[in-house]
């Protein structure tokens, strides 16, 4: 008879009892870690010493925190991570479910000097991830805008962020104009939009412009509900120096000699012209550039919004904007430079206006204002680069094929 050794015979019994265990039905439970995922960065009001990053969680985390520390000292065992905690917000989604959202703004940081950070709490840490601060100067940059996502967010869409990224890998952030999913208070449709831009907005700051798809559909909501959708505020993290109501939908912030405008076309226009007049007025920088979801000068049959040209046009012609990103018309068209809706002559100061589509859906043009575009595309996939020198403005709109279809140049 073979004889087995006690620890042979301890490890036979051991696994018989967890065998058994497991037949009758009863199951050990283990702990629910609360692993940080959609990690996002946005930009702050201050780039040059600041950095703005949300991030959520499945479980309510102990203790939620990000850590920063300079790249150069991320291997450096004398040195260590900074912590920032977090502040959270309790979202309930639509099937009864409950998420944590939660987000840290990085002050005090250096101008030009690339971080690492990572996310989380005491059970558990993202990887870590690098941002890179902006110049306090004005210095010259490139940024990337995409106009309409809306749909086919995993499938189609992710190419073209794909596409931008091997483009333009040294952008400092990505601007969307609007209508980045298609049913905003639908939880799963940003899951497939944050799903389609992978691990890019972790190391990428993004700026997103509030569409008419962020908010309910009016055709089934009534007036007196139609707001942003309640998901927008705690997954994104946004300057905060708006006209009151519009908090993160409406905001500005400087990047390296450009006042960045951000409005909001779906709600409350004679406020944020009110706004508008305010931030122009006190603008130092060299270039302004304005993004808004619903265009100035519509090239969809289906609609011709004026008001943009009655309140928001003068105020542009008055302080001189540069540019104007739009979205909305599933569609690509450029203005030539105009002021009081009329092309300016060569020398004189202009401002551009350009709506772009991202999105595999699309619109007919209509030639309404055909007279004031220098070009029109319909159906196409497009994303464009933009480079800000001290005396010029670069603008390129690429295909998928990473093709150039449009360019142009505005100097100082």
């Amino acid at each position: 008879m073979v004889r087995l050794s006690k620890t042979i015979q301890y490890v036979l019994i051991a696994g018989l009892c967890l065998l058994l265990f497991s037949c009758s039905g009863k199951t050990v439970k283990k702990p629910f870690v609360p692993f940080p995922e959609r990690v996002i960065l946005n930009v702050t009001k201050t780039p040059f010493n600041s950095q703005a990053v949300t991030w959520r969680t499945l479980e309510k985390a102990i203790s939620p925190r990000a850590e920063i520390l300079k790249v150069a000292d991320l291997i450096n065992p004398d040195k260590h991570p900074s912590p920032f905690p977090a502040q959270t917000t309790t979202v309930e989604l639509y099937n009864d479910t409950v998420v944590f959202q939660h987000s840290v703004i990085f002050n005090g940081l250096e101008p030009n000097v690339l971080y690492a950070y990572r996310v989380g709490d005491d059970n558990t840490f993202s990887e870590w991830n690098q941002f890179k601060t902006a110049f306090n100067t004005s210095e010259p940059f490139t940024f990337l805008y995409f106009g309409d996502i809306q749909e086919q967010m995993a499938i189609m869409c992710s190419q073209v962020f794909r596409a931008a990224f091997q483009t333009e890998p040294d952008a400092r952030f990505w601007l969307f104009a609007g209508d980045m999913v298609n049913n905003g208070p639908d939880d799963p449709e940003w899951e497939s939009f944050f799903s389609a831009l992978g691990w890019i907005p972790k190391t990428m700051p993004q700026v997103f412009v509030p569409g008419n798809h962020e908010y309910p559909d009016p055709r089934v909501t009534p007036k007196d509900q139609i707001h942003i959708t309640r998901l927008w505020r705690p997954q994104f993290t946004f300057p905060e120096n708006g006209p009151k109501g519009l908090e993160e939908t409406v905001f500005t912030f400087d990047y390296q000699g450009v006042r960045f405008v951000i409005l909001n076309g779906n709600e409350q226009i004679m406020e944020q012209a009110a706004w508008l007049e305010t931030v122009l007025s006190e603008n130092p920088q060299p270039w302004t550039i304005v993004a808004i979801h619903q265009p100035v000068y519509s090239i969809s049959e289906r609609r011709n919004r004026t008001l943009f040209q009655d309140v928001l046009v003068p105020i542009f012609d008055r302080f001189g904007v540069d540019l104007v990103l739009q979205g909305h018309d599933h569609g690509y068209a450029r203005s030539l430079r105009l002021k009081d809706h009329k092309p300016v002559s060569a020398g004189e100061q202009g401002t551009v206006y350009v709506i772009s589509n991202s999105g595999p859906k699309f619109y007919p043009a209509s030639l309404r204002y055909d007279h004031l575009m220098v070009k029109t595309i319909s159906r196409d996939i497009l994303f464009q680069s933009i480079r800000v020198g001290k005396d010029s403005l670069q603008f390129a709109a690429y295909n998928l094929s990473r093709e150039v279809k449009d360019s142009f140049e505005i100097k100082k």
